[in-house]
């Protein structure tokens, strides 16, 4: 399962009514090579499914990813923090044993 904490929910939200995408949109999660600690995390809105997509409903919201990336995600929560000291969008995953500093690599 993938979750989707209420700060991510509203930061969602937001963005598909400020660029005018309809219901038909959903989050997309994936897993890439790359980054200080080995892998990185993409996250794109996406509105065709793709025949090994894993699908999840959490508050509200479609979160889908490739089965690949699936298996560095599961129990993983997107969160969002914002204002000065925010760090954006960020995943709050409990299969990674390492990640950089700036978060947006991480190692399992």
């Amino acid at each position: 399962m993938l979750f989707v904490a209420d700060s991510a929910k509203e930061r969602i939200q937001t963005i598909l009514k400020a660029q005018d995408l309809d219901d038909n949109y959903f989050v997309r999660v994936s897993v890439t090579s790359g980054g200080c600690s080995g892998l990185s995390y993409k996250l794109d809105f996406d509105n065709e499914s793709q025949p090994n997509d894993q699908v999840f409903e959490d508050n509200g919201m479609k979160v889908v990813t490739d089965l690949k990336s699936f298996l560095y995600l599961c129990n993983t929560t997107l969160e969002f923090s914002g204002g000065l000291d925010g760090k954006g969008f960020y995943f709050n995953n409990p299969n990674a044993n390492r990640e950089c500093g700036c978060g947006e690599s991480f190692a399992v």
